[in-house]
C-alpha cells in the first residue's frame, strides 16, 4: 500500500502494517478465511468481496455479542402501521403497495427480470399533484446470487421487501443530501488494506436501506434487530461493476442524485425484489 492511500484513508502506518498481516494474506475474490482476523483490527471487509458477510466497517460484535437479539422477530418493522397510501405506486404488486403508508411520498423502486439476475434497475418515484411520477431509473447491480426474502448471513442475495431509508454516510463529505449523513474516515480502509485500492472509493458514499438495522443511526451501526444470521449492512453504495453481497450500487452520479432528491420528511421507502414477484 503507498503512502498516499494509507494518508487518504487516515489509517496510521503501525495500523495498517498489523491490518496487512491478518487481512491481505484472503483472496480478493474469496474473502479472508477467518472473519474474526479482520474484525479484530476493527474493520470488517468491503460488502461487495467477502464470502462471510455483508458489512462494510467498522467491524461488527460476533452472533454471541450483545447487540445480536436471538429473540427478536422475524417480521420486518417496515410494514405501514398506519393508512396505507391510497394511491398506489404504479406496476408494483399488491403485497408490496400495501406497505407503502399513506405520508410516503418518495418510493424507489429496484427489479431485477428474475430471483438469480444481478443486473438489475432502479426508480425513483415521488407524489405529487395526487400521482406517482417517476423521476428517473437508473442501472443498478444486487446480490450475486440474487434476491431472497429469507435471506441470510453470507448467503451474497439482496432482500425481498419493503424497507424505510433513514440514514446515508460515507468516506467523503456530505454531498447535498438532507438525510442524516455520517462522515467515516475508515470506510475506505477495510477495502484497501483487505483487497487494494481498486475498492478504496465504493464507500465513497451511502444509502443504508433499513434492512435489520437501527433507523436512526450511522450505516456502518452494528446492531440487528432481527438476529445475526438475517445478515445487515444492507446499502446503496458505489457500483463495481459486477454483484454484490446484498447491496444494490449505482454509477456516482446517479447515486449523488438520489441522495440530493431523498427527502426525509417524504417518509422514504424502497421496495425491491425480481419483477416476478415485485411488478404486478
Amino acid at each position: 500500500m503507498s503512502d498516499g492511500v494509507l494518508r487518504r484513508a487516515g489509517v496510521p502506518a503501525l495500523l495498517a502494517c498489523a491490518l496487512l498481516v491478518t487481512a491481505c494474506g484472503a483472496d480478493a475474490d474469496d474473502g479472508p478465511d477467518d472473519p474474526s482476523a479482520v474484525e479484530s483490527a476493527g474493520f470488517a471487509a468491503p460488502a461487495q468481496q467477502t464470502s462471510f458477510g455483508d458489512f462494510a466497517a467498522p467491524a461488527q460484535d460476533s452472533p454471541t455479542g450483545a447487540d445480536s437479539d436471538s429473540t427478536a422477530s422475524d417480521q420486518p418493522a417496515t410494514e405501514a402501521t398506519g393508512p396505507v397510501h391510497p394511491v398506489p405506486v404504479p406496476g408494483l404488486a399488491k403485497e408490496f403497495t400495501d406497505q407503502i403508508p399513506a405520508e410516503t411520498s418518495q418510493v424507489l423502486v429496484a427489479t431485477s427480470p428474475t430471483a438469480a439476475s444481478e443486473k438489475s434497475s432502479l426508480s425513483f418515484y415521488e407524489f405529487t399533484d395526487r400521482k406517482w411520477k417517476k423521476l428517473k431509473t437508473f442501472d443498478t447491480h444486487n446480490g450475486s446470487k440474487g434476491w431472497l426474502k429469507d435471506r441470510r448471513e453470507g448467503d451474497k442475495t439482496t432482500p425481498i421487501g419493503v424497507f424505510t431509508l433513514s440514514d446515508a454516510g460515507g468516506f467523503k463529505a456530505n454531498p447535498g443530501t438532507d438525510l442524516p449523513y455520517t462522515q467515516d474516515n475508515r470506510l475506505p480502509s477495510s477495502a484497501t488494506v483487505a483487497y487494494g485500492a481498486d475498492y478504496e472509493s465504493v464507500f465513497d458514499y451511502i444509502i443504508a436501506i433499513d434492512y435489520n438495522r437501527r433507523p436512526g443511526t450511522p450505516p456502518t451501526d452494528k446492531t440487528r434487530p432481527m438476529g445475526w444470521d438475517k445478515g445487515g449492512g444492507i446499502w446503496l453504495h458505489l457500483d463495481h461493476d459486477s454483484g454484490t453481497n446484498g447491496c444494490v450500487t449505482l454509477d456516482e452520479a446517479d447515486l449523488k442524485w438520489i441522495m440530493r432528491t431523498i427527502d426525509p420528511d417524504a417518509n422514504p421507502r424502497i421496495a425491491m425484489g425480481p419483477a416476478p414477484e415485485v411488478k404486478k
